[in-house]
């Protein structure tokens, strides 16, 4: 929920609806930050290799994001060129690429989710490159439904375990998948 939520309300503002303000920092250290980073050390303690690298990456993601926002209005390192953050989005593009290539195993909205990131670091890299408005706009659109799908994905993982059965449908994984997830 911490991804969701804060990727959204940071598209929002990308889409043009609202500028950057002290709740998207607030936002970008505390839930799409802090709370994904703990998230992370408890999939650790589970095993969940994956999950440790999603949720500790993308919450470092939002860290950076902040600092890289703040730290030049505090007068403690120049501003990121353009160019520059183009190749920022374009590092966690990959990562994200390889985080969609674990999620082809995975329900169809966990593949969807990543996909759409995926997409999203791509319009960002390309905004920054051109320096396109219309392309930011895109990129703001593309974080709404990428919010907005990361929100109904822990909605629907906490209802589902609530109710001891699919309630708020996810799409099932892949049939091999699920033969070899019966086999373990």
């Amino acid at each position: 929920m911490g991804f969701g939520m804060t990727t959204l309300l940071f598209n929002i503002s990308n889409a043009g609806f609202f500028p950057v303000s002290a709740m998207l920092m607030t936002m970008g250290i505390f839930y799409g930050g802090l709370a994904q980073i703990i998230a992370g050390m408890l999939e650790f303690r589970r095993g969940n290799t994956f999950g440790v690298m999603a949720f500790i990456s993308y919450g470092l993601f939002w860290w950076t994001l902040i600092g890289l926002m703040m730290f030049p209005r505090l007068g403690w390192a120049d501003p990121t060129p353009d160019g520059f953050m183009g190749c920022y989005s374009v590092a966690w593009g990959l990562m994200s690429l390889g985080f969609l290539i674990c999620a082809l195993k995975m329900d169809k909205l966990t593949r969807f989710v990543f996909t759409m990131v995926v997409v999203l670091y791509s319009l960002l890299a390309l905004q920054s490159f051109t320096g396109s408005e219309l392309i930011g706009r895109l990129a703001g659109w593309d974080g709404i439904v990428v919010g907005l799908s990361a929100m109904y994905q822990a909605t629907a993982l906490v209802v589902n375990e609530v109710w001891g059965r699919e309630v708020l449908p996810m799409g099932s994984a892949p049939a091999e998948n699920k033969i070899a997830l019966k086999a373990a």
